[in-house]
């Protein structure tokens, strides 16, 4: 594959972290990281400002828990800290990551993918950005399975800051690392840097989506100089988000046109689907009319027998149980 498209990307497609006000001041920073004094535990052990239910842990190489693919990098991080459950890692890992722009085919076939991957016992590393990273994340903690996110911030600091929810759920059910200290900021150069260790950590990486100058690209890039697989979801030819993923494609990444595609790369299969919940009658003919692909809930009615309203009741009651999700259109399917 050509070098051009995938090196030296940074995370500038429109909708990246960096408003040009903040890439400006970080510019005008010391461009290194800046630490924030911790907490202790009575132990000693070190606890984030940010976060005092969990202390954070520091690894270096000669940890027992450091991740011995990061070895491969031509430059590995000397230390890693990290928050959350270091047992995210012992299970086969793929990695999901895509624009921050992302559309809502982007983040359905991300849901799709990190959901089967979940439910087959893969744990999906990503870097937290908004978009397809998010997506993957709260898909893999929604079906209770393990994620890993990597920052290019301090591991106790959120990034985006509007992901604060998100990254305090990951602590609690997956886990954070990052190689710049706790407390540290975003700086030049930070998320190819954080990239790398994405790209390191998986065997796999899944672009879903990804425009000419996306970060994703960049993390594509340094998994296949570490021979890494590299794979990609086709989109539109005319979507600015699927420039880049398609170009990958048409450069000979691995095409991933169904969640089987990626079970496959990671040696992993689907378990069995679990039975059918035993619901109230107009619950649970919602739930047969339904599937894994979205309906038009007008279409409801003549399917199910049922009045718009009472469909429009039931279906509210299978979201509150978790089985079903609607989309922006209004749209229908089984989670």
């Amino acid at each position: 594959m050509p070098d051009n498209i995938y090196s030296n990307v940074e995370s500038n497609e429109k909708g990246s972290d960096f408003s040009d006000s903040s890439r400006t001041s970080l510019e005008n920073d010391s461009m290194s990281p800046t630490a924030a004094p911790l907490r202790t535990l009575p132990d000693g052990n070190p606890v984030s400002p940010a976060n005092g239910r969990r202390k954070v842990e520091h690894w270096n190489r000669e940890s027992s828990s450091y991740p011995p693919e990061l070895l491969d990098l031509a430059q590995p991080p000397i230390d890693l800290f990290t928050l959350g459950r270091a047992s995210a890692l012992t299970k086969p890992r793929v990695a999901i990551v895509g624009t921050r722009n992302s559309t809502a085919y982007g983040e359905r076939v991300t849901r799709t993918l990190a959901r089967a991957l979940t439910r087959a016992g893969a744990s999906i590393v990503s870097g937290m950005a908004r978009g397809i990273d998010a997506a993957a994340h709260r898909t893999a903690l929604e079906c209770g399975g393990n994620t890993v996110a990597v920052l290019g911030t301090g591991v106790d600091v959120p990034y985006p800051v509007g992901h604060r929810v998100l990254h305090q759920t990951i602590v609690d059910q997956g886990l954070v690392l990052s190689e710049n200290p706790p407390g540290a900021k975003a700086y030049q150069g930070a998320f190819p840097r954080r990239n790398r260790i994405i790209a390191a950590l998986a065997p796999v990486t899944i672009v879903v989506e990804a425009g000419f100058r996306s970060g994703a690209l960049n993390t594509a890039g340094q998994a296949l100089e570490l021979n890494r697989t590299v794979a990609a979801v086709p989109g539109p030819i005319d979507s600015d988000q699927s420039r880049g993923s398609n170009q990958l494609l048409r450069d000979g990444a691995i095409l991933i046109a169904a969640p089987e595609d990626a079970l496959t790369l990671l040696g992993l299969t689907a378990p069995p689907e679990p039975p059918p919940p035993l619901l109230p009658d107009s619950e649970q003919k919602i739930w047969e009319a339904t599937s894994t692909s979205y309906l038009s809930t007008d279409a409801l009615p003549a399917i199910t027998g049922l009045s718009m309203a009472e469909c429009l009741a039931a279906i509210t009651s299978l979201e509150i149980l978790g089985l079903v999700e609607c989309s922006l259109a209004g749209d229908i399917r089984r989670r």
